[in-house]
């Protein structure tokens, strides 16, 4: 219990303390202005009849107050949920998208390398069939220069 609930509480039980200790003096009636008329009735009793009245009221417009709070953070904690797993669905719709668009450059970039190496692969094939080429002269050359030099000297013995 809070401090304020056990402090009414309190003085609430002096109240009542006080009227039974005065239930005599209470209870003597006494002539009462109603506005037109008088009443004979004791006028204790009608002050501890009212402050039951104003006590019940009060007790009622409290437990109001407080069931009106409890369900007003009852709907705040449903929206919160609400909102928490709206966020979580978009967190997740994140990553799903992050996730096709690193694999679709993954893929992107796994067709480029293979373009290149299909690029450096004709690259290399074509300056080797050159250097074929080049060598396959040279050795020609080659061959034409040694028989040029052995030639003659063959030709005589053969």
């Amino acid at each position: 219990m809070s401090a304020r609930t056990l402090f009414a509480l309190l003085v609430l039980l002096l109240l009542v303390l006080f009227a039974w200790l005065n239930w005599g003096e209470i209870n003597k009636p006494t002539s009462l202005s109603l506005g037109l008329t008088r009443v004979e009735a004791p006028l204790g009793l009608v002050l501890v009849v009212a402050l039951g009245a104003l006590t019940l009221l009060y007790l009622v417009f409290t437990i109001g107050l407080e069931t009106a709070a409890l369900l007003e953070v009852r709907r705040y904690a449903r929206e919160l949920l609400y909102y928490k797993k709206l966020a979580e669905d978009a967190e997740q719709s994140r990553y799903t998208e992050l996730k096709r668009y690193l694999e679709a450059e993954f893929q992107r970039l796994a067709e480029a390398e293979r373009q290149e190496i299909q690029a450096l692969a004709a690259r290399v094939e074509e300056t080797l069939e050159k250097h074929g080429n080049t060598l396959a002269a040279y050795i020609g050359e080659l061959e034409d220069q040694l028989l040029r030099l052995l030639g003659p000297s063959q030709n005589g013995k053969g």
